[in-house]
């Protein structure tokens, strides 16, 4: 097996109230964080607030110190051609590998796009892209995108 090249992505499980997401947002902003990419799914109660960002350890630490638990999941960012069809031959690459994606969300980035999944055996999501031609962001190349 390869070089891994998965990134760490800073999620944070947060009360559905008012002014919480810009309390993360600034707490993340006055520790010099860079959001590159986010998700938000939320219930009536609770959110799911997923994010790429500059430095992941540094902004789960600037969390902590507010006491807001953050954690850090390993996941691909997958580069494809900001082009119709990319993204789903990429997919049909994984699926025929036989792996489970449990939750995607994606960013165009000048002329690629990218695609953070999550997967049980994100190694795996990586040989097998990597193995049909595919590209994945290395982590430095992914909190820096865009900027």
């Amino acid at each position: 097996m390869g070089m891994s090249n998965t990134i760490q992505q800073l999620s944070v499980f947060m009360e559905n109230r008012e002014g919480r997401l810009d309390e993360i947002l600034k707490i993340l902003s006055e520790a010099g964080v860079n959001i590159v990419a986010l998700s938000l799914a939320d219930t009536s109660e609770y959110g799911m607030l997923r994010m790429i960002v500059s430095d992941p350890h540094k902004g789960r630490a600037a969390l902590k110190n507010e006491g807001i638990t953050a954690m850090l999941t390993d996941v691909v960012a997958l580069r494809v051609p900001h082009a119709t069809g990319s993204l789903s031959k990429a997919m049909h690459q994984i699926v025929e590998g036989e792996v489970n994606i449990e939750y995607m969300y994606a960013f165009a980035n000048g002329s690629d796009a990218a695609a953070v999944l999550k997967s049980d055996d994100p190694a795996r999501v990586i040989d097998i892209l990597k193995g049909s031609g595919f590209d994945v962001y290395s982590a430095d190349e992914a909190y820096r995108a865009n900027m």
